[in-house]
């Protein structure tokens, strides 16, 4: 069996590998829109929504459900629970993700005429379909894995999946280019079928590895309760369907956007090609980088499932609430920064990733969106661990009529266009991160520090945001009389990024942020932070 680890550990595997498949696919993102332009992101986007809706159709719940689950058993010392749990959730996904995957399949036709209503995007669609069905199995195995509380195997399925997906997609979207934009970026939808199996063989070849040790702790139980695989399924779909609901949210979502966005955009005015490059720029380039520092609160949210669960089986509230509260923290510490630098950096950020400043003017309005995004992540997480699942799903349900009814009025605007879906995705996210936080603190019992959680971060923040906005302009200055405007600006970016990151590291122990007990939580690392923070100083408590 691999090795257990404490939920911010896993957190830091999962955040490490996600980082490094956020970088590979920020790289595979640059060169297919350098290869294929806006107007083939946006096809590249069409197929997209479909996919990952229908992904959550046949998988989202289940790998949580089975997480949680596998946790309670073993926490129980109930192997031959916990591997029956697996075996049951992979029979269910297995056929699920083959019936869906054909169904998008079929479906590809009915989408392009009636939904995305460009028929370029068919062959995306159709090349996309069987990623379902190995996701599906794959995410069984990842699923198991997490209930033992070890996230080794999850992270480098990850980052193997992410390495073959990247690498197919733009060698087929180079060789495919000549025929068309549409055949580039079937092409590029394909990677996520290749990357999906490398990923599966790697769980597989695993868990074959480890079938032994758990077969022998499961032939040691003394008390086996043979459960029925009705019963099973049961369990497993009490916990999986209002995760799945909540989870087919945030696609179908993308889907109404697909629908809405452009179609709004027609009414303000726009043709079809340049409704097409807008809804690119906000969902191929802006969104994305929007949600990039969400791969930390989504390792958060997986790695606390089983912590508090296992918690909630052994009846031990304290570390409930001492875990909630410290998660909570963290992601305030993290998603309020990189929301800010994405305001202030907004136009060098998109002209050095995507050399499209246009898409700037969606991204400034949607950074803000990071802050709400991450945390409804992060409490979404606790709640299900909590046994609460359908809580979330209520509260994005609300945040989602709204943006719908936002995006609606305000994308028809010609004044305001492609801002009014932004500002919609803003306030949705707002809305239901701030009902799971109120649900959190009331089930938990966690008390909320005003100061500690909420204004120290600001504060520190600020001082970050004035330090990254005159250094950005100065350094551009400076280096546009040395290189190209482009060099230039690169230059100027990346290392305002870095000061802004020194600056608000050195100002959250400054203000008392960060303290000696939280180093002292973080795996081998700690000890070094802490004696550094003592040689400079700023260290407090």
């Amino acid at each position: 069996m691999l090795g257990k680890q404490s939920f911010i550990k896993g957190a830091l595997i999962l955040t490490a590998a996600g980082l490094t498949s956020r970088l590979i696919g920020a790289v595979f993102r640059i060169a297919l829109a350098a290869l294929i332009t806006d107007e083939g992101i946006g096809l590249y986007q069409m197929a997209y929504p479909i996919y990952t809706g229908l992904l959550a159709i046949s998988t989202a719940g289940i790998p949580i459900a089975v997480s949680k689950l596998v946790s309670e058993n073993i926490a129980l010392n109930n192997y031959y629970g916990a591997t029956r749990v697996f075996k049951v959730a992979l029979t269910l996904l297995t056929i699920s993700g083959f019936i869906i995957s054909l169904a998008m399949y079929l479906g590809a036709d009915f989408v392009v005429t009636y939904i995305s209503r460009d028929p370029r995007a068919y062959i995306p669609l159709v090349a996309m379909s069987p990623a379902i069905f190995f996701v599906a199995i794959m995410s069984t195995f990842r699923g198991y894995f997490q209930g033992q509380q070890t996230m080794v195997p999850t992270g480098v399925s990850q980052i193997i999946e992410q390495l073959t997906r990247v690498g197919i997609a733009l060698f087929l979207a180079v060789f495919l280019l000549p025929m068309g934009l549409e055949y580039s970026a079937a092409g590029a939808t394909f990677g996520a079928v290749a990357g999906a199996i490398f990923g599966l063989l790697f769980l597989v070849y695993l868990y074959v590895k480890e079938k032994g040790y758990m077969a022998e702790k499961v032939r040691k139980q003394r008390i086996k309760e043979r459960v029925s695989f009705r019963k099973v399924l049961y369990r497993i779909a009490q916990l999986a369907v209002p995760i799945t609901i909540g989870s087919l949210i945030l696609p179908l979502i993308n889907i109404l956007d697909l629908i809405i966005v452009p179609q709004r955009l027609h009414v303000a005015g726009f043709t079809t090609e340049r409704a097409t490059a807008l809804y690119g720029q906000l969902t191929g380039m802006a969104t994305p980088l929007a949600h990039i520092p969400a791969i930390i609160t989504i390792s958060l949210a997986v790695s606390l499932v089983p912590s508090i669960s296992e918690a909630l089986t052994l009846n031990n509230y304290h570390l409930i609430r001492r875990n909630s509260n410290l998660a909570i923290r963290l992601t305030l510490i993290l998603g309020m920064p990189a929301a800010l630098g994405l305001y202030v950096l907004a136009e060098p950020i998109t002209l050095l990733l995507f050399n499209n400043v246009e898409a700037a003017v969606p991204l400034r309005i949607i950074a803000f969106s990071v802050i709400f995004l991450t945390m409804y992540q992060t409490t979404t997480g606790i709640l299900q661990g909590l046994g609460k699942p359908i809580l979330p799903v209520k509260n994005m349900g609300l945040g989602a009529l709204i943006k719908i009814i936002m995006g609606w009025t305000l994308t028809a605007i010609p004044q305001v266009n492609i801002q009014g879906a932004a500002l919609a995705t803003l306030v949705g996210f707002a809305i239901s991160s701030l009902l799971n936080l109120y649900q959190v603190k009331r089930d938990t019992g966690m008390r909320f520090d005003f100061n500690h959680h909420l204004l120290k971060p600001v504060l520190s923040v600020s001082v970050m945001g004035v330090a990254v906005y005159l250094s950005y302009n100065y350094l551009n200055m400076f280096f546009a009389d040395l290189y190209s405007p482009a060099l230039s600006n690169a230059a100027a970016t990346l290392i305002s990024i870095g000061i802004g990151m020194i600056v608000y590291g050195a100002m959250l122990f400054i203000t008392g942020s960060i303290t000696r007990e939280d180093l002292q939580r973080i795996p081998k690392l700690g000890p070094y932070l802490i004696r550094l923070a003592n040689a400079l100083h700023i260290l407090r408590g």
